[in-house]
């Protein structure tokens, strides 16, 4: 069985990554996706289940693993509230030659990226501009103005990754975007 790929896709909040991605697991299984899945040191919310959403790991369980150097990538969102991805789950699902797809932030995006070299493909989601992310983050109504004000203070800061993915794919119209993306997926799988 040939070793999968990795596909890393970052994005601001509000580009449509998280649509795209969906789009590609759904509406693609020619290309042997397997989502990675996560680990926090958050509780369980709503219906989550470990070792589906995320696997749950203690704040203490989780500073453990970041120092014997499990993660590929983590980042503390607030004191004792981390996320990370595990070298472990990465190797099994490559290692059932699976393509491995993550949805991380552009800090996570690099890390993985600069472990994995030539085996993995970063994609960029980018909005037209960052007044149409202003313009799709109030229109979605989950937000109050000072949290979308800083979420597009945080994108103009992702913003500024981008160049450091191997492509940049811009979000002005859904169905291009998509389009686009599934190109340079199935070019890299069909790759040597």
């Amino acid at each position: 069985m040939t070793p999968g790929k990795l596909l890393i896709f970052s994005a601001p909040s509000g580009s449509g990554k998280t649509t795209i991605v969906q789009w590609l697991m759904q509406r693609h299984p020619e290309l042997n996706l397997s989502f990675s899945i996560s680990c926090t040191s958050r509780p369980p919310r709503g219906n989550e289940q470990n070792g589906r959403e995320y696997f749950f790991l203690s704040t203490e369980e989780f500073e453990q693993r970041i120092a014997a150097g499990d993660f590929v990538e983590y980042e503390e969102v607030y004191a004792g509230c981390y996320y990370g991805t595990l070298r472990e789950q990465i190797d099994r699902q490559l290692g059932e030659g699976h393509n491995v797809l993550f949805d991380v932030d552009v800090k996570g995006g690099c890390s993985i990226k600069k472990i994995y070299g030539d085996r993995a493909l970063s994609i960029f989601i980018q909005p037209p501009s960052v007044e149409e992310l202003q313009r799709r983050l109030l229109q979605r109504g989950t937000d109050k103005p000072d949290v979308i004000q800083q979420r597009v203070a945080k994108a103009e800061y992702e913003l500024t990754f981008a160049p450091q993915f191997d492509h940049i794919v811009v979000n002005d119209d859904l169905q291009q975007a998509q389009q686009h993306t599934l190109q340079l997926v199935t070019r890299f799988l069909e790759s040597e």
